[in-house]
């Protein structure tokens, strides 16, 4: 990590990555778009357990951040999807080391 008089350096990045990725869903949404666009129901289909309030929140939270888009198509009723951005996508990386991370995390503590 990179120090300054044993300060960490540039920890305000950190923070705002933190802010913008808190909560325990976050994530979990991104890495569900990460595999293409979806409606709202498709994405609590597969972000199993969390509330319609909570993905709505979280999704709005996720727009204002830029890693996520909300497009309104014009049908009747009005479709709407849920996309990944550029931006959200370069948290690909982060992701998958989280991912390894947790196999090992899981090996390690809970022994499964």
């Amino acid at each position: 990590m990179l120090t300054t008089g044993g300060c960490p350096k540039n920890i305000l990045s950190i923070k705002d990555a933190l802010e913008a990725l808190e909560g325990k869903w976050k994530l979990l949404i991104l890495f569900t778009l990460s595999a293409g666009p979806r409606r709202f129901k498709q994405i609590s289909k597969e972000v199993n357990g969390i509330s319609d309030r909570t993905l709505s929140k979280e999704l709005k939270s996720l727009e204002e951040n830029k890693l996520v888009t909300r497009a309104v198509h014009d049908t009747f009723p009005p479709t709407v999807e849920y996309a990944i951005t550029p931006h959200g996508k370069s948290l690909e990386t982060v992701m998958e080391a989280l991912h390894y991370w947790g196999l090992a995390h899981r090996k390690e503590v809970i022994g499964k």
